[in-house]
């Protein structure tokens, strides 16, 4: 079995020591282009299931928790009124997680201090985080039904002092985007997708039972036996990972390995079986695609990729172990963490594979050698990606801000602009109700933070965005083809910056 053991991490008694060397490099090496022209390389940091006042609802000048009116904190139960107090928060199904035996009072709380309790650097469970749910869950953005639609109770409610990060002082020193939202309502595995498509994978052929069944009014049917008050334990809803006209809104398993589906006995091993139905090969226009056809330089980087492409390319019946894996210590690689392994163009055998999904140890070396492609993208792995349920926030924040340091201190750092974010909400309520958009969303606000030579500093950014903006900042700078997906209504992250004309 392979084990990628935790690296100990510096404490925060030394930060401070770190952000200054790190300040010393920025002041050294000035960009002497003007305008978007000026940024030559854009870093993507794409993390995991933390929602904006769940990080950053504290942050100085920010529309946080303070801002929250008792309409979008105080959470209503299935009958529409107010909990006398927040739901039980269960243990979690595998009981790695036991239940958090407490009361707590209707409203936001602290998880951090008494009674809960959970450090930032301890791993709380995981949080229900799907499609149908988190629309019911903003309920047309009053944002009161988070803790009735969860599986956790009441700690959809809960919140940290996010000013121990490390993150938090680049978002102090650059720029924090308090009015940024995950694109598409729900999970990991479709916020991704919106990530590189601006688009809602399809499986027309899903079976029925795959599909999720819907009311009259576009929500989750419930069982019969599902609970009248979420005090007496979460709803039981008929879900699935397809809606009812075909489209893959919840996680499905890529066709090509790594997969977390195993290839069939026999065939080829590069591919999932598809007798177990992975989501079949996509076709739509990714960002990738028109940086191709400008011949811009462009990687997507996975944490642990090689280790779990050779976990995938064994035979059926033998055991993965790399791939989705919640063991304390595994590797953990989440292989619907991965967009564009879902894209007929990156099928195994094509060069557009091998010239465009790599592992992280290439990215590490680009940046050291100032090497990197003109965009690329960085998924960290399972362990230090900040998922609730299998690590914790305070790793991941703690490697993030490493790699913006050795950035900083690379020949990269006087071209580049660095875009760090989250994937979604994890199940974790915000009281900022998402802009207007379209049936896919956009969901949950998330933390966005611009770090750059040509960013605004200590300057927190109110512009409307979602995570299409990220793709809008890429094709104006680039001047690529438009995707078709990317809101109009959604900025384009140049208010971040300090650019000259």
């Amino acid at each position: 079995m392979t084990i990628i053991k935790r690296l100990p991490y510096p404490t925060l008694l030394i930060l401070p020591l770190a952000l200054l060397l790190a300040n010393c490099a920025s002041t050294t090496s000035k960009p002497s282009a003007k305008g978007l022209d000026a940024i030559e390389h854009i870093i993507v940091i794409y993390a995991e299931n933390r929602s904006f006042d769940h990080l950053y609802g504290l942050f100085p000048n920010a529309n946080g928790i303070a801002q929250a009116t008792p309409e979008q904190y105080l959470q209503l139960d299935h009958d529409g009124k107010a909990f006398a107090e927040l739901p039980p928060i269960p243990a979690s199904k595998n009981n790695e997680h036991p239940a958090i035996k407490v009361k707590l009072p209707n409203r936001p709380f602290r998880i951090d201090l008494p009674p809960v309790n959970l450090p930032l650097s301890e791993n709380s469970r995981d949080l229900l985080h799907r499609y149908y749910q988190n629309i019911e869950q903003i309920n047309g953005g009053k944002n009161n039904r988070f803790a009735a639609i969860s599986d956790a109770g009441g700690l959809a409610m809960g919140y940290y002092d996010g000013s121990k990060l490390p993150m938090w002082q680049w978002a102090k020193d650059y720029v924090l985007a308090d009015n940024f939202f995950m694109s598409a309502f729900g999970g990991s595995y479709l916020n991704h997708q919106w990530l590189i498509c601006a688009c809602t994978p399809q499986d027309l052929s899903a079976p029925a039972k795959l599909r999720a069944q819907v009311d009259s009014q576009g929500r989750l049917q419930r069982k019969p036996e599902s609970p009248k008050s979420a005090m007496q334990g979460p709803p039981l809803l008929l879900d699935g990972a397809i809606t009812p006209d075909g489209y893959s809104i919840n996680s499905q398993q890529p066709p090509y390995q790594p997969s977390g589906l195993p290839p069939a006995n026999g065939s080829d091993a590069r591919f999932a079986d598809p007798a177990q139905h992975p989501l079949p090969p996509q076709t739509s226009k990714t960002i990738g695609d028109t940086l191709s056809a400008k011949h811009i330089s462009w990687a997507w980087y996975a944490g642990g990729w090689n280790l779990a492409l050779a976990d995938g390319l064994q035979a059926a019946d033998k055991p993965r172990t790399v791939i989705y894996k919640h063991s304390e210590g595994a590797l953990n690689f989440q292989a619907h963490h991965q967009p564009f392994n879902y894209f007929a163009r990156f099928a195994p055998g094509t060069a557009d594979r091998q010239n465009h999904l790599k592992d992280a140890e290439e990215f590490f070396n680009g940046i050291d050698q100032g090497t990197l492609p003109q965009v690329a993208f960085y998924k960290p792995v399972g362990h230090l990606n900040e998922h609730p349920g299998y690590t914790d926030v305070l790793s991941g924040d703690q490697h993030i801000h490493e790699l913006i340091s050795r950035i900083q201190r690379s020949p990269l750092w006087r071209s580049t602009a660095i875009i760090v974010t989250y994937d979604e909400n994890g199940g974790f309520w915000d009281h900022a109700a998402p802009p207007k958009g379209d049936r896919w969303g956009p969901g949950t606000r998330v933390p966005a933070i611009i770090i750059s030579p040509f960013a605004k500093r200590g300057f927190v950014d109110h512009t409307a965005y979602d995570t299409t903006s990220i793709i809008k900042f890429i094709t104006r700078r680039f001047q690529l083809e438009p995707l078709a997906g990317v809101r109009e209504n959604a900025g384009d992250l140049l208010n971040a910056f300090a650019l000259e004309p």
